[in-house]
């Protein structure tokens, strides 16, 4: 893993159609789905830094259809491998 990318929504819906088009727009690898509650949705995904960074921008792009909140997005390049076990 090289990169890992996380888009945070208020709403499943939105969640879904962002990662929809995160593993459309690059080669990425979903690495996990997490309802925090209060409904948040947290996607995380993992790839090369530059599909992983293109991967979260159309995921931004995308969660728009739905006419849902995005909360937060973070690429984060060559994670500390312990950052990359508690995600995981």
């Amino acid at each position: 893993m090289q990169a890992i990318g996380l888009i945070e929504t208020r709403g499943l819906t939105p969640a879904l159609e962002a990662l929809d088009a995160m593993c459309k727009a690059a080669n990425v690898r979903l690495v996990d789905f997490k309802r925090v509650g209060s409904g948040l949705v947290t996607v995380i995904i993992e790839g090369d830094v530059a599909s992983v960074a293109a991967a979260v921008e159309a995921g931004i792009a995308a969660y728009q259809k739905t006419g849902g909140q995005l909360v937060s997005s973070n690429v984060i390049p060559r994670p500390h491998p312990d950052l990359a076990r508690m995600l995981i």
